[in-house]
């Protein structure tokens, strides 16, 4: 029985001490509770866990706040590149901004082809070149930011995610990085530029593939209706200025232009209209500056998206039969795509276009000069004035600064 009374006192010692352990308990879990719910002034948050989410923030984001960890296609690695994302909405693949961005009052939106460069070390030195010196000498307002579109294919658009924050690291205003599928482009370009791309074409038929290169011949039908104006770019560029400025040359357009542009700078369209200029020598087509009509260069191209839309005549020179008319006309047959058609139809309308200043794509290929046009070549390539934008069109190297 003495044993029996030890062991009953001794277990209501251990109840009392496990319940005032359970007390203990319940007092750390309610104050625990109280803390986060009724503490550091009323935020959703503790302060704790707030600078944990900041700073995992500032690993995604760049000096710019532009975050380019993709919403629909790109998520970012533990490396901090960026990779695909299946499953997501079709063709495109979009950044976010940061959220501790001052609020976006103006857009400004660039396009380049981004196809096949994971195939390419000439294409990616390119891309390098062209981004280093965009971001280099780009000049923003606080709350501006510029939109840069890539048309790519699966395998180019992974590359393009993990070169772009090393390559734009250097850049004092704000972006967004938007990849399109070229596929989803192309199979709605093609109905629409089928019947042209005999004319300017370098194969013998419509290929299906060449439709991309007509992109800006009828981007105002591919682009969402509110994107008004957008500028495309060749990837063989470098940039010697703020790109801000190339965009203020929209408020330059006269009435009736849909599309600005700089001249072709060598005699390419001396040699492509020469049956035309043999039944009309008294034509000023093909011809060099300042009297004459050499042609356009489409390596940088400024196309109010907007005005192509509302255009009559511009939307009436799309039609097959209007283009084959033309076509017929100017005895012409062309390899360059989009160029060539903006080059002809400017023959006969150069009111749709905008001619910008031959700094703006100061082109730096001189293949013409020993294939036949040495004579004549330096009429074509003379360029007066600064040097905003450098081309290195047909593989040309590119000064160093």
């Amino acid at each position: 029985m003495g044993i029996l009374r030890i062991l009953v006192n001794s277990m209501g010692r251990i109840s009392a001490f496990r319940s005032y352990q359970l007390v203990l308990l319940l007092a750390a879990a309610l104050a625990v509770v109280a803390f986060y719910y009724f503490g550091s002034e009323r935020h959703d948050f503790s302060s704790t866990t707030k600078r944990i989410k900041q700073t995992q923030a500032s690993h995604n984001t760049n000096r710019n706040d532009a975050d380019l960890s993709l919403d629909t296609k790109l998520l970012p690695t533990e490396e901090g590149n960026v990779k695909d994302k299946k499953g997501e909405k079709e063709g495109e693949g979009r950044t976010r901004r940061s959220d501790n961005r001052p609020k976006v009052s103006q857009y400004y939106h660039a396009l380049m082809m981004f196809t096949k460069v994971d195939k390419s070390r000439s294409l990616q030195e390119k891309f390098r070149v062209a981004m280093l010196s965009l971001a280099r000498h780009g000049l923003f307002l606080d709350e501006e930011i510029l939109v840069l579109h890539f048309v790519s294919d699966e395998a180019s658009r992974e590359l393009g995610g993990m070169m772009l924050p090393e390559l734009l690291i250097e850049a004092t205003f704000q972006y967004e990085v938007v990849f399109h599928d070229v596929g989803l482009l192309t199979r709605k370009l093609f109905p629409i530029v089928e019947a042209m791309q005999k004319h300017f074409s370098a194969g013998s038929g419509a290929y299906y593939s060449d439709a991309i290169f007509f992109l800006s011949v009828a981007m105002h039908h591919i682009m969402p209706p509110d994107l008004q104006c957008i500028v495309q770019l060749d990837l063989d560029l470098k940039f010697r200025s703020n790109i801000r400025e190339l965009f203020l040359e929209f408020d330059h357009f006269p009435p009736g232009a849909v599309i600005g542009i700089a001249r072709e700078m060598q005699p390419v369209y001396r040699h492509t209209f020469w049956q035309y200029r043999k039944e009309n020598p008294e034509s000023r087509v093909g011809d060099p500056p300042p009297d004459g009509l050499p042609g356009f260069n489409s390596g940088v191209m400024l196309l109010n998206l907007e005005a192509m839309r509302t255009s009559a005549l511009y939307n009436q020179l799309l039609e097959p039969s209007n283009v084959a008319k033309l076509a017929d006309q100017y005895r012409f047959r062309g390899h360059l795509g989009d160029q060539d058609f903006f080059t002809m139809i400017g023959m006969e309308h150069p009111g749709l276009f905008h001619a910008l200043a031959c700094g703006w794509n100061r082109q730096l290929c001189t293949w013409w000069r020993e294939h036949g046009y040495g004579d004549v070549f330096q009429l074509y390539f003379h360029c007066q004035g600064p040097v905003f934008i450098y081309h290195g069109n047909c593989n040309t190297p590119i000064p160093d600064d």
